[in-house]
């Protein structure tokens, strides 16, 4: 796979593909499409680009100028609402087929060890605001997730964590006694790297390396505005690297225990 920065979904590909195709051996404009549904020449053009979802309005009245019969209509029920945002799209797909998953988290407690409370807190408090439902189709999405720990057959997970996201202002005790709780599992390793221990590596930021039950590895960083899954060698290796390196100056996971215990007895 490519390197991908914030690449719409696939869904919204595909059928902005099949949107252009069926145009073409129509012999319509783009124009012609856009007068039918009042959008533009330009809007219709990033859609069948797959930089815009096709909207149902686009979709019956192509699917009717089209001659269809139906088959563009139908696509309406695979582009619902999105759960999660658009530059996650591809890595949640193969998030779900992993076998093995190593997590190195900065600023935020990893996804798939979050409480719903402290879920709702971050993707609540997103901006641009984002409206209720969106929000709550989000953590749902978030939380069903986490069947990730407990599905067979099991998969290896390793999450790494700096400090200052166990100091977080919407973390409480519940969350951090979910982490102990999670990291009981036997397919759940769970470090902590304390600030004292913290080197250069571990300041660029957060990564994900993963690997699919075809045993593809995959290499996936996330910023503010966007975000790259990579199956490049190259890339994967140099992520591998640096988690390593990270691992080895981390607690072990029972001195990770210890420390988590004692921060939430504080609370």
């Amino acid at each position: 796979m490519s390197d991908q920065k914030s690449q719409p979904p696939g869904t919204w590909r595909y059928c902005g593909n099949q949107l252009l195709r069926w145009r073409t051996e129509s012999g319509l404009s783009r124009e012609e499409l856009g007068a039918a549904v009042n959008y533009s020449s330009a809007t219709i053009k990033s859609m069948e680009q797959g930089v815009r979802m096709p909207t149902p309005k686009v979709l019956d009245a192509a699917d009717e100028l089209f001659r269809a019969g139906g088959k563009l209509s139908a696509a309406k029920e695979y582009l619902k609402r999105e759960k999660f945002p658009a530059r996650a799209q591809d890595y949640m797909l193969h998030e779900r087929e992993a076998i093995s998953l190593w997590w190195y988290e900065v600023a935020l407690i990893p996804g798939l060890l979050q409480t719903e409370a402290y879920a709702q807190a971050l993707i609540g408090n997103h901006y641009p605001p984002l409206d209720e439902e969106t929000v709550d189709k989000r953590v749902a999405a978030r939380l069903e997730r986490q069947s990730l720990l407990t599905s067979k057959p099991l998969a290896a997970l390793s999450h790494v964590v700096y400090e200052a996201a166990l100091r977080g202002p919407q973390v409480d005790r519940e969350q951090l006694l979910h982490l102990l709780e999670a990291g009981r599992r036997s397919n759940v390793l769970l470090q902590v790297l304390p600030y004292g221990r913290a080197v250069p590596a571990a300041l660029l930021g957060p990564m994900v390396l993963l690997e699919t039950r075809d045993h593809e590895r995959f290499a996936f960083t996330e910023g503010p505005m966007v975000s790259q899954l990579t199956s490049d060698p190259e890339v994967v290796s140099s992520h591998s690297e640096r988690l390593s390196m990270i691992r080895a100056v981390a607690l072990s996971p029972a001195e990770s225990a210890g420390f988590i215990e004692r921060m939430a007895d504080e609370l």
